[in-house]
């Protein structure tokens, strides 16, 4: 089987249902596979450019959980079960969840973000559930209700952009240059933002961006979406000011535990 192959049939095996719920089989497919590329090594994959699209097509196809993974603050399903050998574990809602170890996770994204479209792919899939995740927070809600959801979204978003400046890093100037305009035109896409709410007007303000600042302007994605949030549901000052604290401190964390 060529890696095109190999490819389409890890998404057709691994993809959910329209509405997004997995069986065993199609959790545990996709957990074989980061486990088995895993299993080169910390620091050691190697992928084929005909796999990264296709994976990071998988991953997308698991918000939720790499969403989890990512975030790593209130997960604790997801660190008990991340042993090679547990299986998915079926969550209230009917659909079956996946997860890794963390460097394996990250060796994964590392290879995969090689193409900066794939790496778009999976940045996009974040952007759209940090979204979400934030709009769901209740009204009322205080102290880590209120300061969870923000602070971990900061925290997947940190460690996209540590392994993103972990791919740069191995590239010249003009590759580097190359690499990060091809991810923000992924971005910067009208298809892009056409889902609405939180995530499309964080979208349509990094469009709306200056060109030379808009990586700059992705780096900041943590705070910025904490920043619009907070704006729409019209918190204090000192509320305000006191969670984006929080979130960049989160974001700054996880970025430094990638160690580009």
């Amino acid at each position: 089987m060529s890696c095109q192959a190999l490819g389409k049939a890890i998404v057709k095996a691994s993809a959910g249902d329209p509405q997004g719920r997995h069986s065993l089989a199609q959790a545990k497919a996709l957990k074989d596979v980061l486990t088995a590329l895993g299993s080169q090594g910390p620091g050691e994959l190697t992928l084929d450019p005909a796999l990264r699209r296709p994976l990071a097509t998988a991953l997308a196809d698991y918000p939720q959980d790499l969403h989890a993974m990512l975030g790593g603050i209130n997960i604790q399903d997801f660190v008990t079960k991340a042993a090679p050998t547990t299986p998915p574990w079926k969550a209230e809602d009917g659909s079956y969840h996946l997860t890794v170890l963390t460097d394996t996770l990250r060796d994964v994204l590392h290879a995969i973000a090689q193409d900066p479209h794939s790496y778009a792919l999976l940045r996009l899939t974040e952007t759209r559930i940090t979204g979400q995740r934030l709009a769901a927070v209740p009204a009322d809600a205080e102290g880590f209700g209120l300061s969870v959801p923000p602070t971990e979204s900061a925290r997947a978003l940190g460690t996209l952009d540590g392994i993103a400046d972990s791919v740069t890093r191995g590239l010249d100037t003009s590759q580097a240059r190359a690499w990060r305009a091809a991810v923000l035109d992924a971005l910067a896409d009208d298809r892009a933002s056409a889902t609405g709410g939180l995530a499309s007007a964080w979208l349509q303000g990094l469009r709306s961006t200056a060109e030379e600042e808009r990586y700059e302007s992705l780096r900041a994605q943590g705070i910025e979406m904490t920043r619009l949030w907070a704006q729409q549901r019209k918190m204090d000052e000192q509320t305000r000011q006191g969670l984006l604290a929080k979130v960049e401190r989160s974001a700054l964390s996880a970025y430094r535990e990638i160690e580009p």
